[in-house]
């Protein structure tokens, strides 16, 4: 049997493989297995045969985005490092890959959904799981102890994506960090005041901040009786509180994760405590929490954070709640998180949609003061704090918003079309635009020699495009051009020599 012949059978073999799990409904991640060693067999047989081998899609939890989805993409990114830079930001980046080292053991449970990529020249590498970790190795590797930065680039997590809700594979997170040695509570507060001023420039409807401490978390579960060595297990079961019934999570801590139910129900009646400044100054005085130097470490920070935050005047949508833990390993203190409370997309099983009901996590972060010590070789620490905006979510909303408004949304920043009324004058354009280009002016021009000026006038109304220049023979004589406002169908003629600068007064004025 030739080579081909035995290609041609292993894919007739494989076929059943991939019929056979189809009608066994097997898993999804069991056929895509299949199906890609189908292909495989199919791409080397080579010629007519191997035209048909790829399957036109994104990986499972990726996708494409569209100019219109760029457009508000981009608007959102620019308000995001608008805010970061009036806060006095700057930026980094580092290598999408790390040692994989670097990651392990800082995400807590969620160490199973990093990436790991095969041994490269001797190197374990991983995609990074988020930017903190990165930069903390930054910061220990270049000796550096001050910096306020912002970095927005991608992470990858080997997750089971839900695509409508934002959550996926490879996404962007956008970071705003405070490293260095200051006094209690202020930059925590500014990271506060950050996360407030921008979901309310977004518009992306009610939100609030939900705030606790680890110090306190883990003092309540001191006081709670939950032994030393099941304490981030319990905390990682309590995050999930947002999502699932405070029965769900009982039955969590006291079926898998072996904890006796008096220890269970105690952490209940705290868990159900919201609350302000007042509520630390009366847990503070509480029995049980106060036997705890730890809980009231955090408790007192928190009523200082409380007072700053008046003063950032934010206090309106911040709440101080005992069932917030976030599970990932590295917080040691202050932790928040910002959800939507209404005008969100159609909440996942298990969150409620209701007006003042949260529909999901849209920001999150917390003070990590041991992070950067762990990769220093001399256990320098510097203390961190920092928040995470979750641009997914957020572009998640905007893109539902804009599909379902009238109104449109611009994939260009096109001012100015160079159109011709007559035959013959593409020179005449080209040297127009060229002119108008060297101005700083944001202009087009149609890739013919004799365009229909309906089809020119027609493609500024498609795009949104405010002005068109127009030429003709007679406006080349006049040494004017023909200024036309696409929207009034307005004329003028404008001299050649005060086009650029009546093209820039227009523009201001719109």
């Amino acid at each position: 049997m030739s080579d081909k012949a035995q290609i041609q059978e292993a894919i007739k073999t494989q076929g059943e493989v991939v019929r056979k799990l189809k009608t066994e409904k097997a898993s999804k991640e069991q056929i895509d297995e299949e199906v890609a060693k189908l292909l495989e067999l199919k791409a080397q047989l080579g010629g007519d045969e191997g035209k048909h081998q790829f399957t036109l899609k994104t990986a499972k939890g990726t996708r494409d985005y569209n100019p219109k989805q760029m457009a508000i993409r981009e608007k959102v990114f620019n308000t995001i490092i608008g805010c970061f830079k009036r806060h006095g930001a700057e930026t980094i980046d580092t290598p999408v890959f790390e040692l994989k080292e670097t990651l392990t053991g800082k995400y807590g449970e969620d160490s199973k959904l990093i990436y790991d990529l095969k041994d490269q020249g001797g190197e374990l590498l991983s995609l990074r799981y988020d930017l903190t970790v990165p930069f903390a190795r930054y910061l220990a590797m270049n000796k550096i102890s001050n910096i306020k930065r912002y970095h927005i680039a991608k992470v990858y997590r080997r997750d089971n994506p839900a695509m409508t809700r934002g959550r996926y594979r490879e996404f962007y997170q956008c970071d705003f960090d405070i490293a260095g040695q200051y006094d209690p509570m202020i930059p925590d507060a500014e990271c506060l005041k950050i996360v407030h001023e921008i979901l309310s420039e977004l518009e992306l409807g009610d939100f609030r901040i939900k705030v606790n401490d680890r110090r306190i978390l883990d003092g309540m579960f001191a006081v709670c009786g939950v032994p030393d060595d099941k304490f981030r297990t319990i905390c990682s079961t309590v995050d999930k509180l947002d999502k699932m019934s405070w029965e769900d999570v009982r039955s969590e801590m006291v079926k898998e994760k072996g904890l006796s139910e008096e220890a269970a129900d105690q952490i209940g009646q705290y868990v159900s405590m919201q609350g302000g400044k007042d509520l630390a100054e009366r847990l503070l005085q509480d029995a049980k929490m106060s036997q705890s130097k730890q809980a009231c470490a955090g408790l007192t920070d928190m009523k200082l954070l409380f007072s700053y935050l008046e003063l950032f005047q934010v206090t309106d949508k911040v709440v101080f709640d005992l069932s917030l833990a976030r599970g990932l390993d590295y917080y040691t203190g202050v932790i928040y998180e910002a959800i939507l409370t209404q005008n969100g997309p159609a909440p996942e099983a298990g969150e409620k949609g209701e007006e003042g009901v949260s529909v999901g996590s849209v920001a999150g972060g917390g003070r990590y003061d041991g992070l950067v010590g762990m990769f220093d070789p001399k256990g320098r620490k510097v203390p961190c704090v920092g928040v995470s905006i979750g641009i997914e979510r957020v572009f998640s909303i905007l893109e539902q918003k804009a599909e379902a408004s009238a109104e449109k949304v611009r994939t260009t920043e096109t001012q100015v079309m160079v159109a011709s009324a007559q035959k013959n004058l593409l020179e005449e354009r080209l040297k127009l635009t060229a002119e108008l280009w060297n101005a700083g002016i944001k202009a087009e021009v149609m890739y013919k020699k004799n365009p229909k000026l309906l089809s020119q006038l027609q493609h500024c109304e498609d795009s949104g495009i405010p002005l068109v220049a127009i030429l003709g023979e007679q406006e080349l004589k006049d040494g004017v051009v023909k200024l036309r406002d696409v929207h009034s169908r307005e004329e003028a003629d404008v001299l050649r020599a005060e086009l650029v600068e009546e093209i820039k007064k227009r523009i201001a004025d719109v």
